[in-house]
């Protein structure tokens, strides 16, 4: 049975579409079978990975909708074991017409059931809006993933996120956890940096990835040439900072052997002219997915927000030191 991950974070601009589509393609250079699901009407994760924006294409909106077969919708990228269900700009539509329908938050986890079997790992790149759309994205999935960049505005949407998740698992999905909070375009040179990093750690622990993603130019090129930065720039620090990544969130789900061969087989590897070339660093060897079941602790203390001139205060967490608030 696939793991669901969905790429969450209602605010916009933290890297959530670079995120799904590179961790996504790092998931299948392992070659960990991967599907990646576009529920953003911007359909920015479905040209990001070279696939032109056809509504005449079964997308996500049909799969919604109940007007399609779920295996009709996906589509083959230039990765061998990465596929893709992509997104279409109808799909602002459904946020209008589900309203009246029935099950209409469990319309995607119906959806994706039969998939399930095929793919090792699902990710779902959600829109950055608390709607419809990501609401049925955090009902279909096992846990959610939360781009963030290290700033004191995102430490307030963080809290109204991890608020809904907690809503959803009372009334919707009770097994939707926590994968990991993960920083977006991280400078760790800078004081704000690395304040909103020691809050998030001692708040999280360790649900915060011990991988941050760096300001990279080669992960903002590589869109405008269909390709993830791993085809696009190998080498790059933000090719390698998703496969660290990767790495990291394979190790939750597989056995500990499976894991380290994984972890092996997602090295950086050489620019290739074929995509059979680049999934050939992976290791020729079955991987099943080992579920670990963690308490889950992500939700269970609200984190309270202070205004723009203090530190974020997070209740029931043991205190320490003043941090320096020189920037």
């Amino acid at each position: 049975m696939g793991h669901v991950v969905a790429v969450a974070n209602q605010k916009g601009g933290v890297g959530k579409t670079t995120t799904a589509i590179n961790l996504a393609s790092s998931f299948s250079a392992a070659e960990v079978n991967t599907l990646l699901v576009d529920c953003d009407p911007q359909s920015n994760a479905t040209s990001g990975l070279g696939l032109s924006k056809d509504p005449a294409r079964i997308n996500t909106y049909d799969l919604l909708m109940g007007s399609a077969n779920p295996v009709d919708a996906v589509h083959k990228t230039q990765l061998e074991q990465l596929w893709l269900i992509p997104s279409h700009k109808n799909l602002i539509g459904a946020n209008i017409e589900l309203v009246e329908a029935e099950q209409r938050e469990f319309r995607l986890r119906v959806a994706l059931e039969p998939l399930r079997e095929r793919f090792q790992f699902i990710v779902l790149d959600c829109p950055p809006a608390l709607d419809l759309l990501t609401l049925n994205a955090l009902v279909a999935a096992d846990s959610v993933l939360i781009p963030m960049q290290a700033e004191y505005f995102a430490l307030e949407g963080i809290s109204e996120l991890l608020h809904t998740v907690g809503l959803i698992r009372n009334s919707f999905n009770p097994r939707l956890e926590i994968e990991g909070v993960v920083l977006t375009m991280f400078d760790e040179r800078t004081n704000l940096a690395q304040q909103v990093t020691a809050e998030l750690r001692r708040f999280f622990g360790e649900k915060l990835c011990q991988t941050s993603i760096p300001r990279n130019i080669r992960l903002a090129e590589a869109p405008s040439h269909g390709k993830p930065a791993l085809l696009y720039d190998p080498h790059s620090k933000g090719a390698e900072s998703y496969i660290r990544l990767a790495k990291e969130i394979i190790s939750h789900h597989f056995a500990q052997p499976v894991a380290e061969a994984v972890a092996t087989a997602t090295e950086v590897v050489e620019p290739a002219e074929t995509t059979s070339e680049v999934t050939a660093v992976a290791e020729e060897q079955p991987i099943a997915v080992d579920p670990v079941v963690e308490e889950d602790q992500a939700f269970a203390t609200p984190v309270e927000t202070a205004n723009h001139d203090t530190a974020t205060n997070v209740e029931e967490m043991t205190p320490v030191p003043e941090m320096d608030r020189t920037a």
